[in-house]
């Protein structure tokens, strides 16, 4: 039998597995998973899922497919993920924006809280409040004192109405009593752009977002947003020490599904996100970002998310911000 002959016997056989269904391993499509980014590339989520998209997918025999559906505050990505088959191949990369979306737009195409089942908590992100643009204050509290006596003379970048770089500077100001405008982008990283180009003044970011600029000339960081200093900043004092006390705002980072996705998924989802979080090599890689890494059964982050939406509901009233 010649080379040509046993290839086309070869190629005969896979056909006639394929067409009968009894396909082989090596013959099996591959699992494809899509992780939806409700932002722009350059937002944190964005960062986030491209970060361990090679390490998940190996860990679930999958090629991972990460995919930026940005617009409305996240929305348009999260009511995607929501109205997906509940077989575990669609997530969604959400964050602290997925809940506070409930309580900005008086409609949207579902539920944040009840249409989606928390699969991992991947980490958690901090914030911090930078300034640049002709500021250059000391601290948190001569930046207020400098807003305070110029009241809509500044501008403040955020990755978009509704999300959570909005939010956090929103029940910022209203708890410090200012007044600045809004400016929207489409990412955090267009955020600092425009606070590195000079066109606004503030912006309070995700560590991601600013930890790269802690030297330049550009931009000052004048404050972490946690309860605690940050890790990863650690000289950097807390907004409620320098200047706002009782002012907090940070997020979780994590990965959700549709609501009706078989527990078993959501576990085997969870175990393998999980081990890809426990790598020496990802802790570090999340180092450089500013995100801590979290490690949480199913059960665990769905109590935190329960948790959390009560937090933000109470954020975006302390806030006074509406979409619509």
């Amino acid at each position: 039998m010649t080379h040509q002959t046993s290839r086309r016997s070869v190629l005969a056989a896979a056909g006639a597995l394929l067409a009968s269904g009894a396909v082989p391993t090596a013959f099996a499509q591959q699992r494809v998973i899509h992780i939806v980014v409700p932002f722009a590339t350059g937002a944190v989520q964005d960062t986030v899922a491209r970060a361990i998209s090679n390490e998940l997918g190996a860990a679930l025999n999958a090629a991972i497919v990460v995919d930026n559906r940005a617009g409305a505050g996240g929305t348009v990505g999260a009511a995607i993920v929501a109205k997906a088959p509940a077989d575990g191949n669609t997530l969604v990369l959400a964050a602290a924006s997925h809940h506070i979306a409930g309580f900005l737009y008086s409609k949207l195409a579902y539920d944040p809280l009840k249409d989606f089942v928390g699969v991992a908590n991947i980490g958690n992100a901090g914030y911090a409040l930078a300034v640049g643009g002709g500021l250059n204050p000391a601290s948190t509290a001569e930046f207020i004192k400098e807003v305070k006596a110029n009241p809509g003379k500044y501008n403040y970048a955020s990755a978009g109405n509704g999300s959570a770089t909005h939010l956090a500077m929103a029940s910022f100001l209203a708890k410090a009593g200012l007044q600045m405008t809004h400016i929207p982008t489409k990412s955090t990283g267009e955020a600092v752009n425009e606070l590195l180009a000079g066109r606004v003044q503030a912006v309070i970011s995700s560590s991601i977002g600013v930890i790269g600029f802690q030297n330049d000339p550009r931009m000052k960081l004048l404050a972490s947003t946690g309860e605690q200093r940050s890790p990863f900043l650690p000289n950097l004092p807390t907004v409620a020490e320098s200047g706002l006390p009782g002012y907090s705002f940070d997020s979780w980072i994590g990965l959700l599904a549709p609501a009706a996705t078989p527990k078993a998924e959501v576990e085997k989802l969870n175990a393998a996100t999980n081990k890809v979080m426990a790598d020496p090599v990802i802790q570090e890689r999340f180092k450089r970002l500013g995100v801590e890494p979290r490690n949480q059964s199913p059960e665990e982050f769905q109590k935190l998310l329960r948790a959390d939406w009560d937090a933000m509901g109470v954020v975006v009233k302390a806030s006074g911000a509406k979409v619509d």
